[in-house]
């Protein structure tokens, strides 16, 4: 029994997950040629994940939403558990943002497409430099009040403990004068974990934290900073 409501899940999940594509495809092409800075094919998008996380049973619940300041570009820093992460962070934060994501993701159908639409940055990550150059092509070209979201681990967890962090997203904050804005996600991996293509019903939690300032930090003392932050996000989940 438990098998054939496993087997209905994974059909439910690739069921609703086509039919919105399909359905947001021609929506998502004509915002990519209508709007410049790409707004408008996310925001599209959240209609696409809200969809997803109904049909899947899961509610988000989001946390400290007064401490992001409307207008600023943020660095978003967070912790990386399920693929669920997404959704949860694409209807709650209330920000445009763009994903820094691997390159591998643009090939996929419909879906490559609704994000290459977006403006969303795609990265070589088996060549660091050319992934920096490429971060910082893209925010060069993002109005000011849109932020980067990265996924500082560069994968997602296998058991839930947070990993190491790589620097590519901290390097750009800190070259530009962004502040980094921790966000930790919790609650994702019982929904979804990482291998598995079964979906279970929930609730995720995002908690937005306190910003963190850049200016007083170089390359040089950027592990640092990466110390800071990765502090911050361990402690926000384990309570």
């Amino acid at each position: 029994m438990e098998k054939f409501i496993n087997c209905f899940k994974i059909i439910w999940l690739f069921f609703w997950a086509s039919f919105m594509s399909v359905v947001l495809f021609v929506p998502m092409t004509l915002a990519a040629v209508f709007s410049v800075t790409g707004n408008l094919a996310f925001t599209i998008s959240k209609i696409w994940a809200w969809t997803m996380l109904i049909v899947t049973g899961v509610k988000v619940r989001v946390h400290g939403l007064e401490k992001i300041q409307k207008g600023t570009q943020y660095v978003i820093i967070s912790n990386h558990q399920s693929q669920y992460d997404i959704l949860a962070l694409v209807t709650s934060l209330k920000i445009q943002f763009r994903w820094v994501i691997k390159k591998e993701l643009l090939y996929m159908p419909l879906f490559g497409w609704a994000l290459y639409a977006s403006k969303n940055v795609f990265i070589d990550r088996g060549n660091r430099d050319r992934a920096i150059a490429s971060i910082n092509k893209a925010v060069s070209r993002l109005p000011q009040d849109v932020s980067l979201m990265v996924f500082a681990e560069g994968t997602r967890s296998n058991d839930g403990r947070l990993q190491k962090f790589k620097k590519g997203g901290f390097t750009i904050a800190i070259e530009r004068t962004m502040p980094i804005l921790p966000v930790v996600v919790k609650g994702s991996r019982q929904i979804l974990p990482k291998g598995s293509l079964v979906v279970h019903s929930g609730t995720i939690d995002v908690v937005i934290c306190d910003p963190i300032p850049t200016d007083g930090y170089s390359h040089d003392t950027i592990n640092e900073l990466i110390d800071v932050i990765h502090r911050v996000i361990a402690q926000e989940l384990l309570r």
